[in-house]
Formats: structure tokens, C-alpha cells, sequence
């Protein structure tokens, strides 16, 4: 189940996904139920964002009859993990699309300015042709979100989504003044951003808790 607030922004409501959040919002939670529980609701989410890709059908021979069944049309997706955060939705995607194409966004924030800093980029070829998913756990400024996506539509990139786990307002606002042709799936919009920029009541910092640092 989900809910569209706006042709912009998705939250999906199902309750697996909300419950599964909920015990990774626990400071108590541990650093690999933590990890687990990001590959798993990665997994629902993706259903989401995947929703709308293109199909076709294929001739097949069930044991009983021949059919005319149908299949993913065409180049499938890319894969773009917005580092490092974003490996963790990566790995539980493509156990549910392991033939998707994968690449690397490598930003980290200026704790004075909140601005995005690029430190590494790999991307695969072709990506005006495939649906390219951005992932990321947290949209909190938005600033590092919309440098990424800058980043893929400068190598091509005409159909894209970002799929993060939590959102906060500025951050959707952000990314919707940057890449109004950008559609958000999460799975929660929060309340607000604190001074520090982090996502309010939020879960800390996702990398550090996915990794055990500090």
C-alpha cells in the first residue's frame, strides 16, 4: 500500500514496511538487526518504485500449452548507490533485480555548509535507455540528492527515480525545485530537520548505524 501525496513524492504505507522502520528508528536496535532490516524494507520499496516499468510479452511453452507471457521490455535499470549509505538499499535490491546495472555516487556533506562534496563517480553506460533509480536512505537537505541526480542526467539519464527510506521536507522541497522530473519513494516523511541537518524523529546517522561507526 502506498500513498501518493503529490506526483512527486510516494510514501509507502504497507504495513510491513512501516513496521519494519519502526524497529530500525530504535536506538536499541543493533547494528546487524539494523543492516537485515535495510535489505529486507529496500526490498518493498523497490516494488514501488518499480511499479511502472515497461513490459512486453514473450512466447513460452508452459508444461501444458503455449502462451503468450509477459516480461520486463527492452534494457531493464541502473542501479546508482549515492555512497555509503545507499549500498544498503543497493543489496537488497538487486536480490529482487540481480541483473540490474550498478553505479556509484560517492558525496559526503560539509558539516559547516551542508553542502555536497563529490569524492567518486562510476556510472554504467547507457542510461538514456534504462530506468535509473537513485538510492540513499536519508533525504535530508536534499543537497547531496539533487548533486547526485545533477551527476546522472549529465551522463544521460532521462528516466529517474530516487528511492530513500526516510524523508524530511526541505529535502523533498529541495529536490523538487532541482528535479521536478524526478518522482521520491520512501517509506516515511518526517517532521523537520534539527540545526545539525539531521532528519527529525529520523534513526541517527544510517551509515554509521549500518556499519557500527561513529
Amino acid at each position: 500500500m502506498s500513498e501518493q501525496l503529490s506526483e512527486h513524492l510516494t510514501v509507502v504505507t504497507h504495513p510491513l514496511v512501516q513496521h519494519k522502520l519502526t524497529i530500525m528508528r530504535d536506538k536499541d536496535t543493533s547494528t546487524a538487526s539494523f543492516r537485515q532490516l535495510l535489505r529486507e524494507i529496500s526490498q518493498l520499496l523497490a516494488y514501488e518504485v518499480t511499479r511502472e516499468m515497461a513490459m512486453t510479452t514473450k512466447r513460452i511453452e508452459t508444461p501444458l500449452c503455449e502462451m503468450d507471457a509477459p516480461a520486463l521490455a527492452g534494457r531493464k535499470l541502473a542501479l546508482v548507490s549515492i555512497l555509503r549509505a545507499g549500498n544498503g538499499l543497493l543489496d537488497g535490491i538487486l536480490e529482487l533485480i540481480p541483473s540490474a546495472r550498478v553505479g556509484f555516487v560517492g558525496l559526503y556533506r560539509d558539516e559547516e555548509t551542508l553542502q555536497p562534496v563529490q569524492y567518486y563517480c562510476k556510472l554504467p553506460q547507457d542510461l538514456g535507455d534504462r530506468l535509473v533509480i537513485a538510492v540513499d536512505p536519508m533525504l535530508a537537505t536534499g543537497n547531496s540528492s539533487a548533486a547526485a541526480v545533477d551527476l546522472l542526467k549529465a551522463a544521460g539519464a532521462r528516466n529517474i527515480r530516487f528511492l530513500c527510506l526516510l524523508a524530511a521536507p526541505e529535502g523533498v522541497a529541495r529536490m523538487k525545485e532541482a528535479h521536478p522530473d524526478v518522482p521520491i519513494v520512501t517509506a516515511a516523511l518526517d517532521e523537520r530537520l534539527n540545526e545539525k541537518g539531521y532528519i527529525v524523529p529520523g534513526l541517527g546517522d544510517a551509515g554509521d548505524r549500518m556499519f557500527g561507526t561513529r
